[in-house]
């Protein structure tokens, strides 16, 4: 929002959400049902490719800003090295606006003038024309309205909304109420990308082409120094008028000699399900900046994309960075391997998964990380025994590997409500609630588990200790307090007692199919504001809310412990809590129903 709103700062169908493109309905039908119905002779082919044309300049778009995304997430090339937060994400959010009000116009102008009917997909001398226009009279307009708009009058009232993007991304260019041609969208992209992309050898061959086009680096210094480089898209009248910013060269020629960056600690994740790819922070900004619950609707209606994003990543075959963040002066990166949950599960798969997550293990210490945390169900007994077979596999290994266990069980124990005496394991009992139930005995708490192997290999432990009468083998559900894992059934749920508390140690979330319970969300907590660069959830988490698994290798990186915690081995629980604490992540108490 501009800091002092002026008249038609917002677009007028705003009240309707993501309904609003149902402002264009009536003209896409009666266009669509006029093609078909009409015979050849009156058909407008070019009335009929309104629609189909504004799908391809949103899609443009989408492009633009996952190419841009990426590139900044791997450092090569980046401009800017401030970071976005979740603020320039919801103030962009509606970038999509300006291609609605264009449709209207099309559609508006198509039924009005009749002079612009019929007319041929080409013509030559329009295209001159066009071209004219834009070199003679677009630019020119332009850069002096734009030069208007910094004025404080304007600029406080609809300029000020752009400028608050300091770090910009290509949806940062459409969120002026300005209608442009597919050409006009590229080149607005293109500049507001935060990596350069135009290679020297295009200025090397045609040296008048830095007069005729910008770089997204000279739109950049726009933005961070305000008031220089005005320019639409000809740099010309910068040098004109004498508004070229001096570091325009030198921005240029540093950006260009950037390589990767190189990370300090790497999360090492992977995709869920099929729409998973468009809540990460690579797809659709807007969804990405909220928690992850069950598919949108209008997901569903993109299955022919859905289904080419899958078939892509089972060829690509490489993991890829999808973020970064700054913590601390510690580089975090995180990386995805292109597999989905289902595909864990699958016996013929396991190969397949492992040599990517070795890939991915030689690929982080060859670029100096120091630890790399196995997310998700990169770290499955059944798997790789919790990270174990990497190490064994190569001993000499200089990262770190990392599963985060114990601090996903101090988490676990801190959430369990003070003055409990009991309670009860469900789900699949995996290492983190092996040392969950170990904890829980040695505090004095009865730990009620239903299956008899399970009880067996807890009470040969807790021999050892003395604590074995804390440990019961139940198949009752009357506790109040439930520890959950994956696996949970949906009959099992519906058995717990009005206002039992399940906390899940699990990585994924139990269904929620029991409205008498309240639940808590997966291990996790709140990060601290100066964790930099956050501007997408975290799967299902809310916004800065990080997962425990994940938290566990910054607090690593950031401690230098320089030990490995994969296999049947779990850090000190006592120690990563604290150091949690010291490092500024707050316990998440508040349950949801």
């Amino acid at each position: 929002m501009a800091t002092t709103p002026g008249f038609l700062t917002d677009w007028p169908w705003k009240p309707l959400g993501n309904f609003k493109y149902l402002v264009l309905a009536p003209s896409v039908v009666k266009a669509t049902y006029d093609y078909v119905t009409l015979n050849a002779n009156d058909r407008d082919l070019g009335l009929f490719l309104i629609f189909p044309l504004l799908l391809i300049r949103a899609l443009n778009n989408q492009f633009w800003i996952s190419l841009s995304r990426y590139m900044t997430a791997k450092g090569k090339s980046r401009i800017v090295d401030k970071t976005i937060e979740f603020e320039q994400v919801d103030r962009e959010r509606d970038w999509d606006d300006q291609i609605i009000f264009n449709g209207i116009l099309y559609y508006v102008g198509y039924y009005t003038l009749t002079e612009g009917r019929q007319l041929p997909l080409w013509r030559l001398d329009g295209v001159i024309i066009v071209i004219l226009l834009h070199v003679g009279v677009v630019e020119f307009l332009y850069y002096w309205l734009h030069r208007a708009l910094h004025h404080h009058f304007l600029y406080n009232r609809y300029h000020s909304h752009h400028h608050s993007s300091i770090v910009t991304e290509p949806i940062t260019s459409v969120i002026h109420p300005f209608g442009y041609v597919t050409y006009i969208d590229v080149m607005n992209n293109m500049g507001h990308c935060n990596f350069e992309l135009i290679p020297r050898i295009a200025f090397s061959i045609f040296p008048p082409l830095k007069y005729l086009m910008y770089t997204p680096s000279y739109h950049s210094l726009h933005h961070t120094q305000f008031r220089t480089n005005y320019s639409l898209f000809m740099p010309f009248y910068d040098y004109v008028y004498g508004t070229l910013d001096k570091s325009t060269d030198t921005l240029y020629e540093n950006s260009l000699e950037r390589t990767d960056e190189s990370p300090n600690v790497v999360y090492l994740t992977h995709l869920t399900t099929p729409e998973s790819i468009y809540h990460m922070r690579l797809g659709f900004a807007s969804l990405a900046s909220k928690p992850y619950t069950s598919p949108k609707w209008y997901l569903r209606m993109l299955w022919p994309v859905t289904i080419w994003s899958m078939i892509i990543t089972w060829i690509y075959g490489q993991t890829f960075v999808v973020e970064r963040n700054i913590f601390k002066k510690l580089k975090v990166q995180t990386w995805a391997v292109p597999k989905y949950k289902i595909q864990y599960f699958m016996e013929w798969q396991r190969e397949a998964i492992n040599d990517l997550i070795m890939e991915a293990i030689l690929k982080a210490e060859g670029k100096g990380a120091k630890v790399l945390t196995l997310g998700l169900l990169n770290q499955g007994k059944e798997l790789n025994r919790n990270g174990e077979l990497f190490i064994k596999r190569n001993p000499k290994l200089k990262v770190k590997l990392v599963d985060g266990s114990s601090l996903a069980v101090a988490v676990v124990l801190n959430s369990i409500p003070k003055g409990t005496t009991q309670v009860l394991f469900r789900g699949t009992f995996n290492k983190v609630a092996y040392y969950l139930a170990l904890a829980l005995c040695h505090k004095g708490i009865q730990v009620a588990i239903s299956r008899p192997d399970d009880y067996q290999k807890l009470k040969l432990e807790l021999e050892l200790t003395g604590d074995q009468d804390n440990l019961i083998l139940s198949r009752t559900y009357s506790q109040k307090v439930w520890l959950v894992g994956d696996g949970l059934s949906k009959e099992e749920e519906l058995k717990a007692s009005k206002g039992t508390l399940i906390i899940p140690y699990s990585h994924f979330p139990p269904n929620k199919v029991n409205k008498d319970c309240v639940y808590q969300t997966t291990p996790a907590m709140l990060t601290p504001k100066h964790l930099e660069n956050v501007d997408s959830c975290e799967n299902w988490l809310p916004r800065r809310v990080m997962s425990a698994w994940r938290i566990a290798g910054i607090l690593h990186g950031l401690e230098g412990w320089n030990v490995n915690e994969c296999g049947d081995e779990v850090f000190n629980v006592e120690k990563i809590w604290q150091a949690s604490l010291q490092h500024g992540f707050t316990p998440i108490t508040k349950s949801s129903n």
